[in-house]
């Protein structure tokens, strides 16, 4: 599996496609035990620019730096707020940009699920 390097990994973070030889990373990224983590720190990343511009324009401007603050982080938080309760059509939507079929996603996921529930009943629920 090879991994994008940090300028790639912020064009695909941004909603870019990568090139086929990170075609693997894409799904492991869209289907590890992390993902929703993964999702939550790309939204940070792509909030972050308008954020730091939203701040440092409210303070200057506006000259109430706690008001400016506020205001950002409160906009930052309904970002990842949306970006988090669209986090698995998020996902599905990379793994199709990247050529894999509509659900892909969801059934990798189901079947990692799948095979940690049977790894558990084999090694606990022995009979």
């Amino acid at each position: 599996m090879k991994r994008p390097n940090p300028v790639l990994w912020v064009y695909y973070a941004y909603g870019g496609t990568l090139p086929d030889r990170h075609r693997e990373w894409v799904l492991h990224d869209a289907t590890c035990r992390t993902w929703v983590l993964r999702s939550f720190l790309r939204s940070l990343v792509q909030v972050s620019p308008v954020a730091a511009a939203l701040l440092v324009g409210l303070g200057v401007f506006g000259e109430s730096w706690p008001l400016a603050l506020g205001a950002t982080l409160l906009g930052v938080l309904v970002v990842v707020r949306i970006s988090l309760s669209l986090a698995e059509q998020s996902a599905e939507g990379r793994l199709v940009r990247h050529g894999f079929p509509p659900g892909h996603a969801a059934a990798v996921r189901r079947q990692a699920d799948a095979d940690a529930a049977a790894r558990y009943r084999a090694v606990w629920r022995q009979e």
